[in-house]
């Protein structure tokens, strides 16, 4: 049993990723690169369908506020990632600790519900399409992505507190490249198998119950496209949703896995590289996913370089 006189931490230290010194300098200039292009990629995106008025749809609208998540939820953890790299302190405070560890909820959360409020207006395109601008009314899409950020300001800050009302004794090495709550929690000096069941029952909500009502909708769709008679409406229709179970299951299922685990069976390299996965690498890939295969970001894209029409 902890005394409750105990010194408490006032600072962790981040020991991020192991790289021999001959190899760092290699790896901070690809995380540097992959940064700077994860900002590229998603502010041209942004400024694209800011610029376009073609693009002025509900299902950009959402592709906007997901750049703009990424892009928040990428500098919440990779500027400090790479200031480690480059100098040998690798400390945080206490405070700033559970900012990140907020901030990171925060964003990490509303854009496991956006991908569920994406899903629903795919759903409303394919199946009504006649009504589609009808019922996904800008009010509408407005308070669908202001649900999503209330669900993750409250759920973020349960996570939150749970996992810092507990005492931080020491140590204070955290074996993550930032502070995020499974590693955090292996810290703490006290029993941690409430905070698992809290971990459980709210990755349930933020997890389990937007990716069960995606695969709902994406039955429904599946259904309805196949009731199209033409074999190009059929193509048309499985490439507009192509996209995004893509960044879906890019997203969600190494959240899923992170989260939803007993602290007792988490590998901390392993929580590590999921972690650089749905943090960075899905950031980096979903403006690549959703351009590449989208003719009219493409056409929107070199109407802004000056160029009359995209190449067929």
């Amino acid at each position: 049993m902890q005394e409750p006189n105990q010194s408490s931490v006032t600072e962790f230290i981040l020991l991020g990723f192991f790289f021999s010194p001959r190899t760092t300098p290699l790896f901070f200039s690809a995380f540097l690169i992959t940064y700077l292009l994860i900002i590229l990629g998603n502010g041209l995106i942004i400024i694209l369908i800011f610029l376009d008025s073609h693009l002025h749809t509900p299902m950009y609208f959402f592709i906007v506020t997901l750049s703009m998540l990424d892009l928040s939820y990428t500098s919440t953890t990779m500027p400090q990632m790479l200031a480690h790299l480059a100098s040998q302190k690798k400390t945080i405070s206490f405070a700033s600790c559970v900012a990140q560890m907020y901030i990171f909820l925060v964003l990490g959360i509303t854009e496991s519900w956006l991908f569920a409020v994406m899903s629903i207006d795919r759903y409303v395109a394919i199946c009504h399409p006649l009504r589609y601008k009808v019922i996904m009314s800008p009010w509408l899409c407005g308070v669908m992505v202001m649900f999503c950020g209330l669900w993750g300001v409250i759920s973020a800050f349960v996570y939150t507190v749970f996992a810092m009302r507990l005492p931080y004794c020491g140590p204070n090495k955290i074996n993550h490249f930032f502070c995020e709550v499974p590693a955090v929690l292996k810290l703490a000096c006290a029993d941690t198998s409430v905070n698992d069941q809290v971990d459980f029952i709210i990755g349930f909500s933020v997890i389990l119950v937007p990716l069960s009502l995606i695969l709902v909708i994406y039955i429904n769709i599946f259904f309805a496209i196949l009731r199209i008679r033409s074999a190009q409406g059929q193509l048309k229709a499985f490439s507009t949703c192509a996209s995004h179970i893509t960044v879906v299951t890019m997203f969600c299922v190494p959240a899923m896995v992170m989260y939803m685990k007993p602290g007792s069976e988490a590998s901390q390299e392993e929580d590590k590289n999921l972690a650089l996965f749905y943090n960075v690498i899905s950031a980096f890939l979903n403006p690549i996913i959703y351009s590449l295969q989208n003719k009219d970001v493409k056409r929107a894209f070199f109407k802004v370089m000056g160029l009359d029409r995209a190449p067929e």
